[in-house]
């Protein structure tokens, strides 16, 4: 997909990279983002007139997702700015954080849409059934067309996966609405619309769910997924001769792509400490493929006390 001239400058080139996704992301975003609320505007007009809650709540759902996308262009712009003296990593971050902060309205919002639909089916209330699934279709079109653009985004970035998993949420509220209006045209069976939206916020709370997990474990510092502690303190100690001992590792993520490690190192008996700093280091970056490593090394001491 990228070109790769500059591969012998490999740290600028993989900023270099970033910086275009980031510029890539934030488009696709943007873009999503105006359809999806130009869109919300017309099923809420259409929800109230027909009386559809599948159409309201897809409508809900898709304010969400334009509130959650314009989030999520915020995220990808203020990751652009470098670092400075107060934020040495920079606004990196952010983008783990507005895709956190998706991911718990998407959960609040399924919830919102189940209450809706008990109370609906406490009282069923009359639907327009042709009206309906007018607005239905061409929510569908709307939801296929933004999830195309953001779909073919960079899709380990965690802040797109929430705005495609609130994109996709849209997607199979119009299937759902579509659904109940055909029955309710075909049969005249009001409960289906409240029954579809259920069955459409429990799609949207395991979105929620996964984003939420996943950003959550990034903002607590947590070890990054398929990386471990162990599988770091083992190769070292077996690869490189002069590594006597590693301890005290902390692996973290600045974001799903960034992988930070620091830890310590007691060099073996007549160990050259520079080279053993180097040595660590490169091998880090060949077997975890981590380049951010600060090392700390210790000469062993002569007698135990």
């Amino acid at each position: 997909m990228h070109s790769h001239d500059h591969s012998h400058h490999h740290h600028d080139h993989g900023h270099a990279h970033h910086v275009t996704d980031t510029v890539d992301g934030r488009r696709r975003v943007a873009l999503a983002a105006i359809l999806t609320f130009g869109f919300m505007i017309a099923e809420v007009v259409g929800g109230l007139i027909s009386g559809s809650l599948a159409l309201l709540a897809d409508a809900a759902h898709m304010l969400t997702d334009a509130g959650a996308l314009a989030l999520a262009w915020i995220g990808f712009k203020l990751a652009e700015r470098p670092a400075d003296q107060t934020r040495s990593f920079g606004w990196a971050r952010f983008k783990v954080l507005a895709a956190f902060v998706n991911g718990l309205t998407l959960i609040v919002l399924a919830g919102w849409i189940v209450l809706e639909a008990a109370q609906r089916l406490l009282d069923p209330q009359e639907v327009m059934g042709s009206l309906l699934l007018g607005v239905a279709i061409l929510g569908l079109a709307v939801n296929l067309i933004a999830f195309r653009i953001l779909h073919g985004g960079d899709q380990e970035d965690l802040n797109m996966r929430a705005a495609l998993w609130h994109v996709a949420g849209d997607l199979l509220g119009s299937v759902a609405a579509i659904a109940a209006a055909l029955i309710i045209m075909s049969t005249g069976w009001m409960p289906i619309d409240p029954i579809l939206s259920v069955l459409v916020a429990l799609i949207i709370l395991v979105g929620g769910v996964r984003v939420v997990r996943s950003t959550a474990h990034i903002l607590i510092e947590g070890v990054p997924p398929g990386l471990t502690i162990e599988a770091i303190k083992s190769d070292l100690e077996s690869e490189l001769k002069d590594a006597a001992r590693v301890d005290h590792i902390h692996a973290w993520a600045l974001n799903e792509s960034k992988t930070l490690v620091t830890l310590d190192v007691e060099a073996g008996p007549g160990a050259c400490i520079e080279s053993l700093r180097q040595d660590v280091k490169a091998r880090l970056k060949a077997k975890f493929q981590i380049d951010h490593v600060t090392v700390e090394i210790r000469s062993k001491p002569t007698r135990t006390p």
